[in-house]
């Protein structure tokens, strides 16, 4: 590991001093007599004193519902409980204004443009819920949609979980078999969808898609089609259960909201694994687990105030959209894009971020590399002097696009990378507004959250690599799997490796400023000579070369070992010459260790990825093995495994 020994960037004193971050970190002090003054003696306390900050995190965010005496009760993992007592309603809690103040804000490229203020918002949510509550959607009902990122998503979520009905949702591009190996196995009352979507100024109607997945989807007792290509109509008339959002809320005028008020564990969201090895398994989040969490992170890592403007480029297909809508429950507006993050020009989001007044732009390391790649310069274009914090995740944000940040993008910023997955529905380890900013590092671990690194043995490490381990229960762990009644692939998922321990299945390391490198998956980690290397790792010395545009590594079964091999997508007009293969490995040697140096590069027209941008190594590397992939359906591109297959640099 190398270490920055100087920081990027360092909050001023007035800016520290005015977070909410200080403003909790005093009243923890006050209310638990403590004198803790960094960041590190704070987090420190919240896992000590996890029931005093959770409490204390419930009263400074301001939730709405009955907390109840007892924060937490059975002190284990699996099977912690967390505000046994407490009744709340997660809708309620995201509807805290009415007013005509921006609540809502999209954009879909350049083909539609609309804006809700709170009171527009809370009017159509109430329709939308009045028509649900017509049908019979209630308390435990599944309500499934796949929908852009649009704010009639939002709406419906909104309705349907007001209601106690569990959300689930996907992204429009799922192909039909990824659209029933997740929403089949739930078995949704509701099934709403949209006429079609946008990408790239092409537009993609949807209806045959639909009508097949709509035929199987038998447990919908209706299909509600959203409008955005202008077919609401048409579409819904051609499925047999179809009506059109317009027509089922034409005969509701907007009422007083009413809430459900439920068990804090109540079945809020379900989430699915990205399914590349087998059927998605269904993660099931709680109400109460997402909101505290979502507001914790929102409020003191962000930052994030009431009449903030927060945008992340997301589908709904991955758990960031869940987490980007949990900021109305600061009082914040949300900024949603929906479609190609390049079109119909390459700032289209920078453009977007100066015009709204972003205050927090988030986005993907994939998606700053492209950027990095493409050459734009936003501080030379574009005025974003609103944007306080660039959030980062999806996969490690290399050093040198952290450096492309402060030179090209905003140099007074904070930036966080951040890190935690779809099993929490939130971050282990994200940032912290109070501290400064070292290339390539995470800043901190999550407040409340016991994250450590251990090794094999099952040990904390304060320096090496090994497993991102949670060693204490908290409230957003997932409450079950979807079918799985007796725990054990819930078990087998988490705390198999460490019994009582959360495994999170990432390899990492601490730094010596208290922050966290990710190296990638531990189970896509490398062994050659049976020494663990992480992925990423490679892929920060290899896309720093202008001709990779990026790059995907597995360890490929040789000679009773594992060898190291490299894919690499070029830029369009490049080839891998003996040149360029030399300069790879060079460039691995040196920035990384002479045991990252692959032993095959292979150039390859394109490299599979999950539906939220991820490239997929367990996938390839089965297909080089000749292992069956069952799921390709997981996948955006799924003939792109058929690149991997049978090749003959692979066969000495």
């Amino acid at each position: 590991m190398t270490v920055a020994e100087r920081p990027l960037w360092t909050p001023s004193r007035e800016r520290v001093e005015s977070t909410s971050m200080v403003r909790f970190r005093d009243a923890f002090n006050a209310r638990e007599g403590l004198q803790a003054r960094t960041y590190r003696e704070l987090h420190a306390a919240s896992v000590e004193r996890r029931e005093a900050f959770w409490s204390l995190l419930w009263d400074f965010a301001g939730v709405v519902g009955h907390k109840g005496d007892s924060v937490l009760v059975d002190d284990r993992m699996p099977g912690a409980r967390f505000f046994p007592e407490a009744r709340l309603n997660f809708a309620e809690n995201l509807l805290p204004l009415d007013g005509d103040g921006d609540a809502i804000v999209f954009r879909g490229e350049d083909k539609v443009e609309k804006r809700l203020s709170w009171r527009e918002l809370r009017a159509e949510v109430s329709r939308a819920q009045q028509w649900m509550a017509s049908r019979g959607v209630g308390v435990g009902d599944r309500v499934a949609a796949m929908m852009p990122n649009l704010p009639e998503t939002v709406i419906l979520m909104l309705a349907a979980t007001s209601l106690g009905a569990t959300w689930s949702s996907c992204s429009p591009d799922f192909g039909v078999r990824g659209v029933l190996d997740r929403f089949g196995q739930i078995a949704p009352k509701l099934f709403i969808a949209c006429d079609g979507y946008w990408y790239a100024g092409k537009r993609l109607p949807i209806l045959d898609k639909l009508a097949e997945i709509a035929a199987q989807l038998t447990s919908a007792e209706t299909v509600l089609v959203v409008d955005y290509l202008g077919d609401a109509a048409e579409t819904a008339a051609a499925l047999p259960n179809g009506v059109a959002l317009a027509d089922a809320l034409a005969p509701f005028a907007p009422q007083p909201l009413r809430f459900e008020r439920l068990a804090f564990d109540h079945p809020l969201y379900i989430l699915y694994s990205s399914g590349t090895t087998g059927v998605p398994k269904c993660i099931v989040h709680c109400a109460g687990g997402v909101l505290l969490q979502h507001l914790k992170e929102h409020q003191l890592h962000s930052d994030v105030h009431e009449g903030d403007r927060v945008f992340y480029f997301t589908t709904c297909g991955w758990m960031m959209w869940n987490w980007l809508v949990s900021a109305l429950a600061s009082k914040a507006a949300l900024m949603l894009f929906d479609g190609s993050p390049f079109h119909p020009q390459a700032p289209v989001l920078f453009d977007f971020a100066q015009a709204e007044r972003f205050t927090l732009f988030g986005t993907s390391a994939k998606y700053i590399d492209a950027c990095k790649k493409a050459g734009l310069r936003p501080r030379d274009t574009h005025d974003l002097s609103s944007v306080r914090l660039l959030a980062s995740t999806g996969s490690p944000l290399a050093p040198e696009s952290f450096d492309y940040v402060y030179e090209a993008v905003k140099p007074d910023v904070h930036l966080a990378s951040v890190s935690g997955g779809t099993d929490i529905a939130s971050c282990f380890v994200l940032g912290d507004p109070t501290s400064p900013v070292y290339k390539g590092e995470i800043q901190a671990p999550g407040l409340g959250m016991a994250v450590d690194v251990w090794d094999e043995a099952g040990q904390p490490i304060a320096f090496g690599k090994g497993e991102l381990v949670c060693a204490k229960a908290f409230p957003c762990m997932p409450i079950a799997f979807w079918n799985d009644p007796d725990g054990a692939k819930y078990h087998a998922a988490y705390f198999d490796r460490f019994p009582g321990v959360w495994r999170h299945g990432d390899y990492a390391e601490w730094t010596p400023h208290g922050g966290m490198i990710i190296h990638g998956r531990s189970d896509a980690t490398l062994n050659p000579g049976g020494v663990r290397i992480g992925t990423a790792e490679i892929y920060a010395q290899v896309e720093q070369i202008p001709e990779v545009v990026e790059a995907l590594a597995i360890g490929q079964d040789w000679d009773n070992d594992v060898r190291v091999v490299l894919f690499v997508r070029l830029r369009e007009g490049a080839a891998l010459t003996d040149v360029l293969q030399q300069l790879i490995r060079a460039k691995i040697r040196t920035g990384a260790s002479p045991r990252h140096v692959p032993a095959r590069i292979v150039a390859v027209a394109d490299i599979p990825r999950t539906k939220s941008g991820k490239i997929t190594e367990l996938a390839v590397r089965d297909v080089v093995h000749g292992r069956p992939i069952n799921n390709k359906e997981a996948l955006a591109n799924p003939e792109a495994l058929d690149l991997f297959a049978n090749l003959p640099e692979l066969q000495s």
